[in-house]
């Protein structure tokens, strides 16, 4: 998922501003009665795009005018160092009631008592209206051998291929669609056939490159993680994990249809590159699509094509979440507007502000998000290619993924290793990380 700067400073403030002022009066599960003073809920957000925060913004808006007896004051956050804000929070008893992050940080806040367990407590509609594939990604162990639900998730994101309309045509190759996707073979060779002259048929940014390719390996059914009988997990790369590594390699260094040069980059990096014909295809998350539509010189023409088919067409899942603090002095109440604030109608305003996936099957049929415009037909149907990432229950994988995997695939995809050399790295230095968190 994304995460983009802003002060960290000045979310501490807000946070600290807002959250100091205490629950308000009302009993914890029922509103303030007629004429008392109104129960007040503190919303943490991490939106951070115009467009999000406004939407954000409306929908507590929108609440707090039809529920004058529960009131949420708004609360600007910043993803920067946001879970370390929020520990300081939760042993400080003032953290906010309701709460956005996303799926991996939950499983450690769950496991220390700081979030209120939601499996029994949501109401049907809202249960029903979200597929369990997305339940999945916020389903934990809360610490005692129990599997709580510990957040709400309400946004996705899959890996799509934006392209570039005029080479495609020009090369006169398939256009895949959501029913009929480029296989890893098929990609291949288009990309081949896209490389020429001064252009490259795909541009691979893998300045971080572990999350993309440990969610494209389920394409082939690859995992990166195994737990054995004893519940102890360790490291696994295999065949099935080794295919996209493989593939990507190939197009590198035997194909010659990707870029070198862009492999040190961040997602959005090849973007200028990309308009002056530099790269046909950018393989990147749906999010991606916004800063093309908002950065593209006039006249040019680009496409969103479906994500690729190994095996199957699988993609791991990381869910943005909403969460209910353990300490919050109202519940229910927090529950409620929790409820209203991811119903269909809101989810299709926060997926359209984030360009990013719906959960809510409701919110995915809403006609602005199956229009052909900017690609969100393409973008919402790859929601169904999306399960839970293996990794998401790894305790200990953002350790793994920092020291181990991240400087090891950079070695790899730079050419500095052989692959059986990174999977060595990957499983020997991965299984001492691990071993760690299962003492």
């Amino acid at each position: 998922m994304r995460i983009k700067s802003a002060l960290a400073a000045a979310a501490i403030v807000a946070m600290a501003a807002a959250c100091g002022s205490g629950g308000g009066g009302g009993d914890a599960a029922e509103p303030a009665k007629s004429g008392g003073e109104p129960v007040k809920l503190n919303f943490l957000s991490l939106a951070w795009q115009k467009e999000s925060v406004a939407a954000n913004k409306e929908i507590v808006e929108a609440w707090n005018k039809a529920n004058p007896n529960i009131q949420v004051t708004y609360v600007q956050g910043s993803w920067d160092n946001v879970n370390d804000q929020l520990v300081t929070s939760f042993e400080g008893g003032d953290a906010p009631d309701v709460i956005h992050d996303d799926s991996p940080a939950l499983s450690g806040f769950a496991s220390r008592g700081y979030l209120l367990d939601l499996k029994d407590k949501l109401p049907a509609e809202l249960k029903s209206d979200i597929p369990q594939s997305a339940w999945d990604t916020v389903t934990f162990d809360d610490g005692k051998g129990n599997q709580g639900v510990y957040g709400v998730p309400f946004l996705q994101e899959s890996q799509v291929i934006i392209a570039n309309k005029k080479l495609l045509d020009a090369a006169k190759v398939r256009v895949p669609t959501a029913d009929a996707p480029w296989t890893w073979d098929e990609f291949a060779e288009v990309s081949k056939k896209l490389t020429k002259g001064e252009t490259f048929g795909v541009a691979w940014p893998m300045k971080s490159p572990v999350n993309k390719t440990l969610n494209l390996a389920l394409n082939f059914n690859g995992t990166f993680f195994q737990t054995g009988a004893d519940g102890k997990t360790t490291v696994k790369v295999g065949p099935e994990e080794k295919q996209v590594l493989q593939r990507i390699h190939d197009q590198l260094y035997k194909d010659k249809s990707a870029d070198p040069s862009a492999l040190g980059m961040g997602t959005a990096d090849p973007l200028p590159g990309f308009f002056a014909g530099k790269y046909a295809l950018l393989p990147v998350g749906v999010y991606l699509r916004q800063q093309v539509v908002e950065q593209a010189p006039d006249g040019f023409e680009w496409v969103t094509l479906p994500p690729l088919k190994g095996e199957t067409t699988n993609q791991g899942a990381v869910s943005q979440t909403l969460s209910v603090s353990a300490d919050s002095k109202h519940p229910d109440e927090s529950i409620k507007f929790m409820s209203f604030f991811l119903n269909g109608p809101n989810q299709a305003k926060l997926a359209k502000g984030d360009w990013l996936l719906p959960t809510s099957q409701k919110a995915a049929a809403d006609p602005s998000m199956t229009t052909k415009e900017n690609g969100w037909d393409i973008a919402t149907a790859s929601a169904k290619d999306l399960v839970v990432a293996p990794f998401l229950k790894v305790n200990g994988f953002d350790e793994w993924k920092s020291k181990v995997a991240t400087p090891t695939l950079q070695q790899y995809f730079a050419n500095k290793i052989s692959l059986d050399d990174a999977a060595k790295q990957l499983v020997e230095e991965g299984n001492k990380v691990l071993e760690r968190y299962s003492r």
